[in-house]
């Protein structure tokens, strides 16, 4: 049996549709708003969901837990740990991330967890994911108001570049590794993924520039880009809306793209992939487009998530 966490989350959701379209696999969905009928109940914050809600798992991908500060998602991803141990499961697949991202704030939870989970009583393997193009999605579709009106697109983003990837190729990736996982313990061997670290970059790289370039098509106006310092961006954000951590993680992301580290050279994304990866410019020029835009009409703008 293979059981999903998170499948009310975007990432947790692809991957739970995508294993339940095998007909050899037993597959269970894990939120925490399970009812115990069409999912079971995995609270990270409740572990005594996690006892019950684990017993009979042999494999589990385990889909992380952020949204909080870092002493919370420790909290839960050790939770889960220990109660996959305490529950006979056989091999956990993790959702960490990618080595690009190895001096952003988001990174320490993962790689605690990754820790953890090497010192654990079953085979691990660790998908570590690239960013989600959400990122350059979400930038567009948040500027393309203004870059209308001013013909200006205003980020923190330096001369840096940052490699994201289609959140539906990182989820095709755990679906082949869980299956593959599942089938190698049905037949009586060990996962052929049992022990691997595989590093999900995205092959493309976004900057401000190319998301300019984009808006300029989608708007049908020349847009230029302008970098913006931190300081302009701790500002801005200040009265976004968003919890304090999610800020400290949001300038971390563009300090990192700002000193050109979250450009990737490597990914195993491409050997694991049936085909070639999504492409991601389209996806941002979707998201300028599916807010109606027309040359001199801007519609209702939300950002990606």
């Amino acid at each position: 049996m293979i059981l999903v966490t998170g499948v009310s989350g975007a990432l947790g959701g692809l991957i739970h549709d995508g294993l339940t379209a095998f007909d050899d696999l037993t597959v269970v969905a894990g939120t925490r708003a399970g009812d115990g009928t069409t999912a079971r109940r995995i609270d990270f914050d409740d572990p005594t969901t996690l006892a019950t809600g684990l017993a009979g798992v042999s494999v589990l991908v385990f889909v992380s837990a952020g949204y909080a500060e870092d002493d919370v998602v420790l909290a839960r991803h050790g939770a889960v740990v220990a109660a996959a141990a305490a529950a006979g499961v056989r091999h956990v697949i993790y959702t960490s991330l990618a080595g690009s991202g190895e001096l952003m704030t988001i990174a320490l939870p993962h790689r605690w967890t990754e820790t953890r989970l090497a010192a654990a009583p079953f085979d691990v393997t660790i998908l570590r994911n690239g960013l989600y193009a959400d990122v350059p999605v979400g930038l567009a579709a948040a500027g393309a108001a203004s870059a209308a009106a001013t013909g200006v697109f205003a980020a923190a983003f330096g001369t840096g570049r940052v490699s994201v990837v289609a959140k539906q190729d990182l989820a095709d990736v755990a679906v082949r590794v869980a299956a593959e996982s599942a089938r190698d313990l049905a037949a009586g061997r060990r996962g052929r993924h049992a022990g691997r670290t595989y590093e999900l970059e995205g092959v493309t790289a976004i900057g401000g520039e190319d998301i300019a370039e984009l808006l300029t098509g989608a708007l049908g106006r020349t847009v230029a880009y302008r970098p913006v310092s931190l300081a302009e961006t701790r500002e801005a954000l200040r009265d976004s809306g968003l919890e304090p951590y999610q800020i400290t993680h949001a300038l971390s992301l563009f300090s990192n793209v700002n000193a050109g580290l979250l450009q990737a050279t490597d990914t195993d994304l491409t050997t694991l992939l049936p085909a070639a990866p999504r492409p991601v410019r389209h996806l941002v020029a979707d998201a300028v487009a599916a807010g109606g835009y027309q040359s001199q009409s801007i519609g209702t703008i939300s950002r990606g998530s």
